[in-house]
């Protein structure tokens, strides 16, 4: 026979265990890390890179830039490897 205390002490830990979960380490999503003092390009690339890592949908990437544009290509790295390791 199960005790109803017992049932809902085990869902209250289930689901404060859940949320637990959802408390992870800070986002590295561009809004959360301060790009400030870098070019626009890098800015921009980040955002991509960043965008591409968290996509299921593929790479957001301006292939043009990221061959041409040495700071665009390094910051779409950086945010792609910053972002990616979430």
């Amino acid at each position: 026979m199960v005790d109803a205390r017992h049932v809902r002490t085990h869902l209250l830990l289930l689901l404060l265990g859940t949320l637990a979960g959802c408390a992870g380490a800070p986002s590295h999503h561009p809004e959360n890390v301060n790009l400030s003092g870098f070019p626009p390009a890098y800015r921009q690339g980040y955002r991509d890179g960043c965008d591409s890592a968290r996509s299921w949908g593929g790479l957001t990437r301006d292939k043009a830039r990221f061959k041409n544009d040495r700071q665009y290509a390094q910051g779409w790295r950086d945010g792609h490897d910053i972002c990616g390791k979430r």
